[in-house]
């Protein structure tokens, strides 16, 4: 299965996200972000290649439906309510990530 992480800058919280999950067996993680300034911008590549997709705000899920409406169509993107306001793999944001991504695979 394809996972994207999304936040804004593609600097703390989705890269945490990716690293957390990178090497799980039988995932592909990939992070990107969705402003100019982002390290990684999402594209419509990334887009296509997800099979879920996971915003780190409700903004992020927002921004990428505005944008790209059509590579949206049939994609599964929850959101995950986690604030930008921690630093990359701070314990606390790997632990938020870790909790509110679990549910959705442990069904894979």
């Amino acid at each position: 299965m394809n996972i994207l992480f999304i936040c804004s800058r593609n600097i703390w919280r989705s890269p945490t996200a990716e690293a957390i999950y990178k090497g799980k067996h039988g995932l592909e993680v990939r992070s990107a972000g969705t402003e100019p300034s982002a390290k990684i911008k999402v594209n419509r590549k990334l887009l296509e290649w997800a099979d879920l997709i996971f915003a780190m705000e409700k903004r992020h899920k927002q921004r990428l439906l505005e944008k790209f409406p059509e590579d949206m169509i049939g994609k599964t993107i929850v959101v995950l309510d986690i604030p930008d306001e921690y630093r990359f793999m701070d314990e606390e944001l790997v632990e938020s990530i870790q909790t509110s991504v679990s549910p959705y695979l442990d069904s894979i």
